[in-house]
């Protein structure tokens, strides 16, 4: 098999932004008089789209509003991330060091995927070469967003790799046919997706992976 492109999810695996997020989650609700650890929010938020799980989660603790809490996690989400955001470890060496084309593909909106990126130093390796969810209009686990992410570097899913955390992002590289590598994905997931995908503990991994002959 020829890989000639390799397609990033962004938080979680690029940058260290899910536990940020779960933490500004899991305070506007312990404000709101509901008793959600960050740990759960997390498990919870991981890979899912946002209006989804905002909604769900509003339903199973009805102590504050979507017209509230919307407004409330983006406010608090953009403080963190601007004070305390960081890349995961080794995500800079290993994207400075990759010469095949690479591309990332989030569930996030554009605004909020560039952000990060510039805060952590990522965004000039990925020079048109994000792509959102919400500009696509498909969300992980479909297939579009990472079929449109091997589209946008002229390749064929067939020679992408897809680097993932979540289940979500795993199923929807799966469907499109992409090779996965499972990033710190959590036993529950490694679980649900059985042998399909290789699973790594640090991005550093990835060298030797793209280097074996395939």
């Amino acid at each position: 098999m020829r890989i000639d492109g390799i397609i990033f999810d962004s938080d979680g695996t690029l940058v260290d932004s899910e536990i940020l997020s779960a933490r500004a989650i899991s305070q506007i609700l312990q404000e709101a008089g509901a008793d959600l650890s960050m740990d759960e929010v997390l498990e919870r938020f991981r890979g899912c789209r946002f209006s989804v799980f905002t909604e769900e989660l509003l339903r199973d603790y009805p102590v504050i509003g979507p017209e509230a809490f919307i407004p409330a996690f983006r406010q608090r989400s953009a403080a963190l991330f601007a004070q305390e955001l960081q890349p995961m470890n080794g995500a800079l060496e290993v994207v400075a060091a990759i010469t095949i084309d690479k591309c990332v593909a989030s569930n996030g909106p554009r605004e909020k995927i560039e952000s990060c990126l510039g805060t952590t130093g990522l965004l000039p390796y990925f020079e048109d070469r994000v792509v959102s969810a919400y500009e696509v209009g498909s969300w992980k686990p479909d297939p579009d967003l990472i079929l449109h992410a091997a589209s946008v570097m002229g390749l064929s899913p067939s020679r992408c790799i897809l680097v993932e955390d979540s289940l979500a992002g795993v199923q929807a590289g799966l469907a499109a046919g992409v090779e996965v590598i499972g990033y710190r994905l959590s036993e529950a997931t490694q679980a649900a997706v059985g042998h399909r995908v290789r699973v790594i503990q640090e991005l550093a991994e990835l060298h030797g992976l793209l280097e074996t002959p395939r």
